[in-house]
């Protein structure tokens, strides 16, 4: 009896834990399973970011005209967040990083926003933004996380550890628990904020598919971009957090 309902509880956890937002088109490599349709439209953003890239960047000009303004501009734009949030001692070598998750979240987001996936059909699931997958956020989060420990780590040393003892020793329990929730708060803050979106579009859509869901979108769009700037900015902040001199 005993045995019974300990098999019935850990197959309910189990049961659980399997819970997933929506269906997904698997691909099966070698004995992993991965998401294809966030493949699929991942490599469709950094597509799209190459061909901007190269094109905008191909023939540069003394006076910047057409891709090649929006190119420059964006680059000074990532330039001095990292600047603001880094410092100037360190901020360049982070640059590439940061203007790498600043371009793939946004543009993720407004594939998200402005193409019809729902148009493309697959065998099982269907394709959205690669930041509507909570792997995808909780990867790019721990790509964060991996970041400002070896910016830590390669400026200081073994004397990174002093940060968590930091201003006084009794402290440590709470400051080693934050680099845990680090990565917590950036990926679910990020991918609640999109599906919530998507999911807002999509009731509007097929309650009232012309005029209404229009402002949403427009709103939607403005989000997304909020949403990749966020990332970028406390990605950059806890960057300068663990390169910056405690005294």
């Amino acid at each position: 009896m005993v045995d019974k309902i300990f098999n019935t509880t850990a197959n309910s956890l189990f049961d659980v834990a399997e819970v997933s937002v929506g269906q997904h088109y698997y691909w099966q490599i070698g004995d992993y399973s991965v998401h294809g349709q966030v493949l699929i439209v991942s490599w469709l953003v950094f597509g799209i970011i190459a061909v901007l890239s190269i094109s905008g960047n191909k023939e540069l000009k003394s006076i910047p005209e057409g891709l090649q303004n929006l190119t420059e501009y964006i680059t000074e734009f990532i330039r001095d967040l990292a600047k603001t949030q880094i410092g100037e001692k360190d901020y360049v070598k982070w640059i590439p990083f940061l203007g790498t998750i600043f371009l793939f979240i946004f543009v993720s987001n407004w594939s998200g926003a402005l193409i019809p996936w729902k148009v493309f059909e697959l065998p099982n699931g269907e394709l959205a933004a690669p930041t509507n997958d909570i792997n995808t956020t909780v990867a790019l989060a721990l790509l964060t996380s991996t970041a400002y420990f070896y910016a830590g780590f390669s400026k200081k040393g073994l004397g990174y550890f002093k940060r968590y003892v930091s201003p006084a020793a009794f402290l440590l329990p709470i400051n080693v628990l934050e680099d845990f929730t680090k990565p917590l708060s950036l990926s679910f803050r990020l991918f609640g904020n999109i599906i919530a979106d998507e999911l807002v579009v999509g009731v509007l859509v097929a309650l009232v598919p012309l005029v209404v869901p229009i402002p949403i979108m427009l709103l939607g769009l403005f989000t997304s971009g909020i949403q990749a700037l966020v990332f970028a900015t406390l990605a950059a902040a806890y960057i300068g957090e663990s390169v910056e001199d405690h005294h």
